[in-house]
């Protein structure tokens, strides 16, 4: 059974994509910025605030799917300048404090010049959740 997760985005309209895709006990969420999707803007705080606001864009879609940031097996981090990356790492440390999915970072350029952090996780649902 494959179910669809929207966030609203205008963004999956416009580009015809899934904020995530639920396939049985499998989510795959898509690569997520630091957009706020209410507003459509950007978090403040350079690539720590949009870092944090991509992880609560990942929460949400993973709530919808009926499950948690705990279900996540596989996360992959795309930032423009590899440089910058560690300022993030209090905030995913923080995040995955009681859950260390296997992770790849690689720098390469985003879409909008103004994202600095693109969050893209695979979870799987586990018995109960």
């Amino acid at each position: 059974m494959r179910a669809y997760i929207s966030s609203g985005s205008t963004f999956e309209q416009e580009i015809g994509y899934s904020r995530a895709v639920v396939d049985g006990e499998w989510i795959f969420v898509s690569g997520t910025t630091g957009f706020d999707y209410s507003t459509m803007t950007l978090a403040e705080g350079g690539i720590a605030g949009q870092a944090a606001q991509a992880l609560r864009n990942i929460d949400a879609a993973l709530a919808k799917a009926g499950a948690s940031r705990n279900d996540i097996v596989r996360v992959t981090y795309i930032v423009p300048k590899a440089a910058e990356f560690p300022e993030c790492w209090p905030v995913l440390r923080e995040y995955f404090a009681d859950n260390r999915p296997a992770a790849t970072m690689f720098s390469a350029a985003l879409s909008d010049p103004r994202m600095q952090i693109e969050i893209e996780v695979t979870a799987r649902k586990q018995s109960g959740s």
